[in-house]
């Protein structure tokens, strides 16, 4: 049920504009909790605004972990935010490690709003090239594959199961949210930072 949960949570926020295609695409939201209680918590944003979420019962709740660039191989499967360089290249923003009840999450490349200009790319390593100022990933696709340079010091984190108390003031946050017909944001799912390591997607 864990896996089942944690694929949901994926999929809503990974490719939320491509599975809720038939309905209002939920809003990603990143910053730093506020207030938190069993209902809701407010949000402070990274543009400055605070925003009030609801939270569904029962939540789920993960956080993210630290896992070496080089543990990264052919067949692992990742989602990568990346721009383009001014020479042309992919450079990762971030790198994502799917468990692998996640595999198939999100599959593909599609816009992303992580910066202005960036993309999201969900797929299986096809092959992994070692420099000395960066890992250059293959990412394959069911549309395509794309190149992408992970320098050595883009965050690169999986998920772990996390728990309701995790989700308190003072902690950054990144969730997807839908907004009601009463105009508030609700969600079952949140990403929360801990010990340190904050949700880089």
């Amino acid at each position: 049920m864990r896996a089942r949960n944690l694929l949901i949570l994926l999929l809503a926020m990974v490719s939320g504009g491509v599975v809720l295609a038939q309905t209002t695409p939920p809003s990603r939201i990143r910053g730093t909790i506020e207030t938190a209680d069993a209902d809701a918590i407010t949000v402070k944003t990274r543009t400055g605004d605070t925003v009030e979420i609801a939270l569904a019962d029962p939540l789920t709740v993960l956080t993210v972990k630290k896992v070496e660039l080089a543990s990264i191989g052919s067949g692992s499967y990742v989602g990568i935010a990346s721009r383009v360089d001014s020479d042309g290249t992919q450079q990762a923003i971030e790198v994502l490690v799917f468990p692998e009840a996640m595999r198939g999450a999100g599959e593909g490349s599609y816009p992303w709003d992580l910066e202005p200009g960036s993309t999201m790319t969900n797929g299986t390593v096809s092959g992994a090239v070692q420099a000395s100022s960066a890992t250059e990933l293959t990412i394959a696709y069911k549309d395509g594959s794309k190149a992408i340079h992970v320098a050595p010091g883009a965050p690169v984190v999986t998920f772990v199961p996390a728990e309701r108390i995790d989700v308190k003031p003072g902690v950054p946050v990144f969730l997807a949210a839908t907004k009601g017909t009463d105009g508030k944001f609700n969600t079952g799912r949140v990403v929360v930072g801990k010990d340190g390591v904050a949700p880089p997607m």
